[in-house]
């Protein structure tokens, strides 16, 4: 369980570094970036079996 989390956890990390890399606006990273943190928040307490 703490394997997943630690991993899910690195993957949201991941995925906000690449989405700076991307030559997007900056209204538009800010839109994805919430997007990604709310799902890394949502998978995380799955595996904490909050939901």
């Amino acid at each position: 369980m703490l394997v997943s989390a630690l991993v899910t956890f690195l993957v949201v990390i991941l995925i906000l570094y690449l989405i700076n890399l991307l030559p997007l606006d900056g209204r538009v990273k800010q839109i994805v970036r919430v997007v990604v943190i709310i799902l890394g928040v949502i998978s995380l307490l799955k595996y904490i079996a909050v939901f």
